[in-house]
Order: C-alpha cells, then structure tokens, then sequence
C-alpha cells in the first residue's frame, strides 16, 4: 500500500497548498501523513453516509475542508465529530483541497469547461471577463442550460452586461470589487447581498454553491489516474432542493 505523504505531494505539487486563503483549512485535516491507504476516494465534501460507507484505512480527498474552524470540544453526537468518531476509528485520513485548488483548477472549470467562457483573467478568487457585452437574460439561459437547472436566483441591475466575473463556491461578498454593469456568477447570495449590488448597479447570478463545485471529485480523480492512482468517486445530491 502507498503513503499518504506520496499523494499529498502530488497534490501539493499541482495545486500548492501555500496558495490557501489565510482563513481556510486546506491540507491533511485527519491521520497522518505516514499512514498507509488501501484506497482513495474523491469527494465534494465527507458526509456522513459517505464516511459509513468508506472502506478501513481508506483516503478521502475532499474540497471542503472537515475540520474548518478551530474545535473547542469534540462532541461526537453533533457535527462535525459524528464524522470524525468513525473516520479514527476507521484510520481513514482526509486531505482537503479548498481555495488553492479554487484558484489552480476548480474555478477554472466552473468559468470555462461548465460555462463555457474564454478570455479570462485571473483577480485573487475571481476569474473576469471583460466587455463581454451580453444581454443578461442571455446570460441567464446560457448558465441555466450549462448547469441544467430549470430556475436561478439573480439580481438583474442592468440589461447589458459589460464585464463578467466568476466565483466558485461561495463569493457573493467579492461584488464590491466590481463596477456598474458588470455580473458576478456565484453561488451562496444572501438578501443582503442582493440589496447592496442592485444599488450598486452591480447584477448577480446564483449558480448555487453545489452547481458551482460538483465537478471537483471528477477533476482529482483524473489528476491522480495520470499518476497511476486509482481513485473511486462518490457524488451526492445537493441537500437544498427546490421544490
């Protein structure tokens, strides 16, 4: 069986972990960087059926970290140490790839490959298109078709859009970097969020965070097969459903 420290530096390698936000947790959440694996799984996010249905000594990447804010008690009949109990007790460790695999891959793939859209730039977390110069009722059907969704949440605060910006995941707050007449695609708008844009001139597009970094366990696996990994994904409905 292969180390976990082999795959972390692959994945190191590839999608630097240094490249994280100062606020998130990526890198080896659970186990140790010596621990022998028998396999590795791919994964938006651990949940708990997944970490029920995970072989012993298994390898879980994920992109959302287990372990994101600083634990102060390890309660294992709440979240997230429901989780964490059975992955010890299973000595499966967990790597997680987050805001460094948003930058090198995952917003890229969001932006370009599920969108559709060349010509980006890169600005911290956003990638941004400028004069772009699309109705935005255009826009709305193209990402609707893209992501295969019937609805979207949006802000609409201009009918031409000039300039595009895209976030995986949560980056609704980053708006504010952006001009009148330019959108921002994301996912996770709150209220407020909405509220301040529309003054601003500013339109938004909720492609839900799910929508948004589903693709994430099927881009690993096909890094680590080009490294003779073989890698098992497991995907899982968005819990939020509009009904």
């Amino acid at each position: 069986m292969a180390l976990v420290k082999e795959v972390l530096g692959v994945l190191n390698r590839l999608s630097p972990f240094e490249l994280q936000e100062s606020w998130d947790n990526s890198g080896l959440n659970v186990g140790s960087k010596n621990h022998e694996f028998s396999q590795i799984i791919a994964c938006l996010e651990i949940t708990l059926q997944i970490a029920l249905n995970a072989p012993q000594n298994a390898l879980i990447i994920t992109h959302h970290p287990l372990i994101f804010k600083p634990l102060k008690t390890l309660n294992d009949e709440a979240y997230p140490g429901n989780i964490l109990k059975i992955l010890i007790q299973k000595n499966i460790s967990v790597i997680s790839m987050h805001t460094n695999f948003d930058k090198t891959h995952l917003n890229k793939h969001f932006a370009s490959a599920l969108l559709g859209f060349d010509g980006l730039m890169e600005k911290g977390l956003m990638l941004v298109k400028e004069n772009a110069n699309i109705e935005f009722d255009a826009l709305v059907k193209k990402i609707k078709a893209s992501l295969g969704v019937g609805k979207l949440a949006c802000v609409k605060s201009s009918p031409i859009i000039k300039d595009l910006a895209f976030v995986c995941g949560s980056g609704a707050s980053m708006f504010s970097s952006l001009k009148a007449q330019s959108c921002l695609v994301t996912g996770d708008v709150k209220y407020h969020d909405a509220m301040i844009a529309q003054s601003l001139g500013i339109s938004l597009i909720d492609a839900t965070h799910y929508y948004s970094e589903r693709g994430f366990a099927l881009i690993v696996a096909e890094i680590l097969h080009s490294f003779n990994y073989l890698v098992t994904i497991e995907n899982f409905k968005n819990p939020l459903q509009i009904i």
